[in-house]
């Protein structure tokens, strides 16, 4: 398809969304084209618009705002989406209105509803500082990463400094089983109900295993540009053999270490819940995790210490040093808008002072390697070290065919953990179950 009419299919197809959002009458004010049209303002008056999808830290983006405006004379409206909005069709209803911001906010499943729309922003400075800068092969360069998060084998830094064990000795399958087996020994004494708090429940934990850890077989220890994996599964309908029955293989070396309640049947609260009351050495949840440590989970993580966090790879394979990051979402430049003032106000974001906000006030943990800043998530130290020493790869199961997670992977993941079926009959199975899906 032309982009010019893929453009074109875009705006009629948002027509009905848009309509409803336009005379919905909620909450969210539309942006002013007069505020971002320098044609309609004096090079005093100039001011660009962004539009936030985190409510939770809309104050600290008006702070944001507020800073930019005190250094470059700028106005930056920010306008927050109110909690529970559906993003992508209210940038529809405002770009149907001529009315869309000079930065929007996008996943990386809805850059395709801006196929050709978005300024490439390529030629950035701040690109040479980040592995994860939105990338399309087409129209290169099109999101700026304000935040990232990452998936790896988190664990509790204190037990394994009590039980004798070096996280960084862990660098495959062999030094993993030995030191999930040398925790398992000490396990009383330690006052751990498992070394692993890890669950392949399939109702509410398949985007855990489908997404998150078969994600490990698509990525770990790539380069974030290798999509060798996920081309195979996507394109080719296949696995690869002996990667996958590595992989599958460190699962069920980590299942036989896991608490045994949680493994089939339990949830993700309970998960967190005696992770953070130090209940198990690690867990099997990434660095979003640390909002519930500081925030719901915060009096069990107290009482346990407030244990400092690590994360490991998950080192199916010997050498495997990376663990898998990558932002929830972008900040993007329509090519319509004011794109030189919002490109250079993305520049600016990447800068000491803005990341200082970013990462102190808000919370976030910059994509930046040149950050020197560090939030106060229990995870920004470690992830942010991996994110510096190149350590990481990408989030290739994003790119995964829909529903595959849910109705493909994770079903056959649990059938494992059931010890149904082995490592082999798992790959056989999935194999089948993905050609056929």
């Amino acid at each position: 398809m032309k982009k010019k009419q893929a453009s074109h299919l875009f705006k009629l197809a948002a027509v009905s969304t848009a309509a409803v959002i336009l005379l919905s009458g909620c909450a969210f004010n539309p942006f002013g084209k007069s505020a971002a049209n320098p044609e309609e303002a004096s090079e005093e008056e100039i001011a660009i618009s962004l539009l936030n999808s985190k409510s939770e830290v809309a104050s600290q983006l008006d702070e944001l705002a507020s800073a930019y405006k005190n250094e470059s004379g700028i106005t930056v409206n920010v306008q927050t989406v109110p909690s529970g909005v559906d993003t992508q069709a209210l940038l529809k209803g405002l770009y149907l209105a001529d009315n869309l911001p000079d930065i929007i906010v996008c996943e990386s499943s809805g850059f395709a509803n801006w196929d050709g729309l978005l300024t490439d922003l390529s030629s950035e400075e701040w690109v040479k500082d980040t592995d994860s800068a939105y990338k399309s092969d087409e129209y290169g360069v099109i999101g700026f990463p304000y935040t990232t998060e990452a998936i790896g084998l988190a664990y509790n830094a204190d037990i394994l400094e009590k039980a004798g064990v070096d996280p960084a000795s862990i660098t495959g399958p062999e030094s993993f089983e030995a030191a999930l087996k040398t925790i398992d020994e000490q396990r009383s004494s330690l006052g751990l109900t498992a070394v692993v708090g890890y669950s392949a429940n399939l109702e509410s934990l398949y985007w855990s295993t489908g997404n998150h850890l078969f994600g490990n077989y698509l990525d770990a220890g790539l380069d974030r540009s290798d999509t060798t994996y996920i081309d195979m599964l996507n394109e080719s309908k296949t696995l690869d053999e002996a990667r996958f029955k590595k992989f599958i293989d460190y699962v069920y070396i980590m299942q036989q270490y896991s608490d045994q309640k949680l493994l089939i049947d339990g949830n993700y609260d309970e998960q967190v819940a005696n992770f953070a009351a130090g209940k198990y050495a690690f867990v099997t949840q990434g660095s979003w995790i640390g909002a519930l440590l500081n925030g719901e989970n915060a009096a069990d993580y107290a009482s346990a210490g407030n244990f400092k966090i690590g994360m490991i790879p998950y080192t199916f394979d010997e050498g495997i040093d990376t663990i898998l990051t990558s932002p929830p979402s972008w900040w993007a430049v329509p090519k319509e808008g004011n794109s030189e003032a919002a490109k250079a106000f993305l520049q600016w974001c990447a800068g000491d002072n803005a990341q200082k906000i970013l990462v102190e006030n808000a919370g976030f943990i910059s994509p930046f390697k040149s950050c020197k800043y560090v939030a106060s998530d229990p995870f920004a130290e470690t992830v942010s070290q991996y994110l510096s020493s190149g350590k990481t790869s990408s989030w290739h199961w994003m790119d995964m065919e829909e529903g595959m997670a849910q109705n493909v992977l994770a079903p056959g993941i649990n059938s494992f953990a059931k010890g149904e079926i082995d490592s082999g009959g798992l790959y056989y199975s999935l194999i089948e179950s993905i050609e056929n899906y």
